[in-house]
């Protein structure tokens, strides 16, 4: 090694910096010069770098990978420690649930309980509603050649979605329970007080006609009623929100904006017919010669 003075290594210090000034100047007006040896030059250097550059980018994804591995397993602790509580917590209300289906069964066994037969449904693609008398209302790829009848009951994965008004061969019409149009009873759950859910058009229809000494809950279950005989009771639709003081809304369980698939269910509520009244008489068809003035005011004979 030359041994050098440190008065030449002070020099040598405040000359790095002007040499590589100048060096790059000289670097640009050559560039300018001759554009076409720069970029040959450039393209060069890139060729010869770019191993070392590969070097470094993976390098640098390793370590952000090991930096997101280090950050996750410090958080395992705490995620293993609540998935264990959880599970505690739903192991009890897993015996809960299976106490009170033996104690159900049992009691129904006791009562000689007659279950309702199974409704018969189908299931079909929901495609956008272009047309209808209607706001709020879907079609539904099934019609009465898959057994689909006005009446019927459409539900979707979480609840209620509408009542099937319009039936084609191959499609039918479901009117949503948003619908200005809509208006069916409802039962409050916790306080098993009627009331009417009145749609407006709006993603949450209204809650009207209620008691007033039950007024409805916040966060209450709105289930279906049988009052009126369209719709079967104790099917899920909603829970209850204010918008406003004395405004009880319900928001549906159901993502009526984003449905995809609905099933349509038969429950039958015509086909229940109520037994004769004690005493109750037939009443006679009329008699023949009584058809007669009539039949021959129309002209027949």
């Amino acid at each position: 090694m030359i041994p050098v003075s440190i008065q030449l290594r002070q020099a040598l210090g405040k000359l790095v910096l002007p040499l590589l000034v100048l060096l790059s100047l000289a670097i640009l007006i050559a560039g300018q010069a001759n554009r076409k040896l720069a970029d040959r030059a450039r393209m060069y250097t890139t060729d010869i770098l770019s191993p070392f550059w590969s070097l470094v980018s993976i390098g640098q994804e390793r370590a952000v990978a090991i930096t997101h591995n280090l950050q996750e397993a410090g958080q395992l602790a705490q995620e293993n420690a609540r998935l264990k509580a959880e599970n505690e917590n739903l192991r009890r209300w897993y015996d809960v649930a299976v106490s009170l289906t033996r104690e159900n069964d049992s009691l129904k066994t006791a009562l000689h309980w007659i279950p309702e037969p199974a409704p018969a449904f189908v299931t079909g693609r929901v495609v956008a509603d272009s047309g209808g008398i209607y706001t709020r209302a879907v079609l539904l790829v099934a019609g009465t050649d898959s057994g689909v009848q006005v009446g019927n009951i459409a539900l979707a994965a979480n609840g209620l979605a509408g009542r099937v008004t319009e039936t084609g061969t191959h499609s039918a019409r479901i009117l949503l329970i948003t619908d200005i149009a809509s208006r069916l009873p409802v039962m409050l759950e916790a306080s098993q007080a009627p009331a009417i859910m009145v749609g407006d058009n709006s993603p949450m229809p209204r809650l009207m006609y209620y008691a007033q000494d039950t007024r409805p809950v916040e966060g209450e279950r709105v289930v279906t009623s049988d009052q009126a005989g369209a719709f079967p009771a104790g099917l899920p639709i909603g829970t209850v929100h204010y918008v406003a003081e004395g405004r009880p809304v319900v928001a549906p369980f159901a993502q009526l904006d984003h449905l995809s698939l609905l099933r349509v269910f038969n429950f039958g509520r015509s086909q229940v017919e109520p037994p004769d009244a004690p005493g109750h008489v037939p009443l006679a068809p009329p008699h023949k010669s009584l058809d007669l003035p009539f039949k021959n005011l129309l002209g027949q004979e």
